[in-house]
Parts: structure tokens; sequence; C-alpha cells
């Protein structure tokens, strides 16, 4: 008997369906931000444990995977897409999938395809990118390398990934609070769901920007400046290449996860409205 696939709930315990799609790296544990906003707004937040699908899902099979996982949850009842930085990258390509389904899709700190232009040199993790891209058995090696230092050493873990924080993302990373529910993240991601992570990057490095066209629900997206893990540039790409984009706000002074935690509240009111 196929098992479902699992996923972590938030918020309402029956309110209106969110489906939030965690970044890269990154875990269901990230959606713990919408937990009170969900039960004042009346959202249920549910976030699949896409990592956990076996590694031999590649490519369209692992999104209609996902998609159907999604739909099986829904019942029918047509839902709202959150997509965080890579998460934005998978939730485009599984509600792609989903059609008719979803009703509205929100892009926050989004990376956009790398096919755009010159992005990777003004990217924080362009090199990470680039080796995916290039030599991804050195990038996997890479990958199982951070997961030790998730097992081991998680301080300084976070310490790199954080070493070119810009804007906001610097006050953020000086949060203890911040910084211990990162160090979780990071251990759910490195240590334990490795591969679901190599497989995710290495697919967003390939070509896929054809598909943007095809993107008819209404789009939001949400994107810091000072942004230098997603350059700002990609929230302009994005906008201009998907039909549905109804809305961009660019707020000034935030950067990667400072965009997602100063936007979440306005998300939530936005989610909240009644629908049409």
């Amino acid at each position: 008997m196929k098992r479902p696939l699992p996923y972590q709930k938030f918020g309402s315990e029956r309110g209106r369906i969110v489906v939030y799609f965690h970044g890269a790296p990154g875990s269901p544990r990230e959606t713990a931000l919408f937990d009170r906003l969900g039960k004042e707004y009346g959202l249920t937040f549910l976030c699949f444990d896409r990592f956990t699908l076996n590694r031999s899902l590649h490519g369209e099979a692992y999104f209609r995977t996902l998609a159907a996982a999604i739909s099986e949850v829904a019942g029918g009842t047509p839902i709202d897409l959150i997509g965080f930085s890579i998460g934005a990258f998978v939730a485009l390509q599984t509600g792609h999938l989903l059609e008719s389904g979803i009703r509205s899709l929100h892009l926050v700190s989004a990376a956009a395809p790398l096919e755009a232009g010159d992005l990777l040199d003004a990217m924080a993790g362009g090199g990470i990118f680039r080796l995916a891209r290039t030599v991804p058995t050195l990038f996997e090696y890479l990958s199982c390398g951070q997961g030790l230092l998730a097992r081991a050493y998680p301080d300084a873990l976070f310490s790199l990934l954080f070493a070119s924080a810009a804007g906001e993302d610097r006050t953020l990373a000086a949060d203890p609070n911040f910084k211990a529910q990162m160090k979780e993240i990071l251990r759910d991601c490195f240590a334990k769901r490795t591969l679901g992570y190599i497989r995710d990057i290495e697919a967003y490095v390939q070509p896929w920007g054809t598909m943007l066209s095809d993107i008819a629900a209404e789009t939001q997206i949400w994107h810091g400046r000072q942004d230098n893990w997603s350059p700002v540039g990609m929230a302009d790409y994005l906008a201009s290449e998907i039909p549905g984009c109804s809305q961009v706000e660019i707020l000034d002074g935030l950067s990667h996860y400072s965009c997602l935690y100063q936007s979440a509240e306005g998300l939530c009111r936005r989610l909240a409205r009644p629908a049409g």
C-alpha cells in the first residue's frame, strides 16, 4: 500500500487551505512562522515534507507526485500556494499541474530561472548553483559535507550560510530565536534529507523558464530590495513572464528571510479575503 506523503499542519484547524513550499535548504519547520497568523486569520497551513520522497523521482514525475499528494488532502477544495526561495520554483512547477485547483499563488523571495540573465555572480549562493549545474557529482559531495556540519557543528553551518547576509537579514541572523530555529531547519535538511535537497537544487539549475507563460493562476510576488540570495531582478523577470501576475511588492531594506518574516502578516491578510 502506497504511503501518503507526510506533511505538517499549522494555524487554524479547519481554515482555508494554504500549501507552503519551503526553501532549499529548508524544511516544513519553516511554516511555524504562520501558526499564530493562521489561527488569527482562519488559515490552515500545510507543508509537505517533499525531501522525503524517493530519490528515484525526478523531473515531472516528482512534481506530479507532489501535485497528487496536495490534491488528495485538498479533496477538491481550491487552495492557495506560497513558495519561498527555491520553494517558489517547486510551487510554480507543482501549481502548473494542479491547474484549476489553485486559487492564488504567492512567490516570496523567489528564485527565477538562471537562464533569465547573468545572475549567478549576483547571488550569494551563486557558486553552489554553478557547481550543481556544471559538476553535479562534486555538488553532491559538498552537500553531504554540509550534512556532517549540520550534525556536528550546526553553529558553523549557520555562520557560513549567513556570512553574506544583507539588509534586515543581518538583524535576523543576530536574533537568538531565529538562529535556534534555523539550526533546526538546517539539521532537518542536511542531516536527514540531503538527497531531497540535492534533487531540488539540481532541478532548479536546469532551464525551466519557458513554463512561466503557462501560469494562469493569480500570482503575487513579495521580494526584498536588498535580497542578495535572489536578487531583486528575479522578481522583475518573474512578473514580466507570468501572465497571471497581478501584484509585485518590493520591500525596501529587506533581504531574503527578512522579506518572508516581515511580509507574513500582510500575506495572510490577503489570503483571508473572500474569493472573487
